[in-house]
């Protein structure tokens, strides 16, 4: 049985967001969560915290056994993108798109 869990409106850009989720694509979730510990990545953290609450929703709500859990899929969608303006030179202003992500995790059992 699979298990998902998502984060909603992370202030990470999706495509970001997307190279960390490639890097621990197919991983147990215990080797996920030590390569997303020491990863620079920012968005790291955000995703580490996704992977632990499906680890936790897994063994908790389903009773599914922690070691055997690996990531089946993972995936970062576009999610809102927050409209912002920076003043210019003579009175112009120019756009800033602060983009956010949902990132979804899935773990089952091996």
């Amino acid at each position: 049985m699979e298990v998902k869990s998502t984060a909603k409106t992370v202030r990470f850009t999706a495509r970001k967001t997307r190279l960390v989720l490639d890097v621990i694509r197919g991983k147990s979730v215990e080797e996920a969560l030590a390569i997303l510990q020491f990863m620079p990545n920012q968005a790291a953290v955000a995703v580490a915290k996704v992977v632990k609450t499906a680890k936790a929703d897994a063994t908790h709500n389903f009773n599914m056994d922690a070691s055997k859990l690996y990531i089946t899929k993972c995936y970062a969608d576009e999610g809102i993108t927050m409209k912002r303006f920076r003043p210019r030179a003579k009175g112009s202003a120019a756009p800033i798109m602060k983009r956010t992500s949902h990132i979804t995790v899935v773990v089952d059992e091996k």
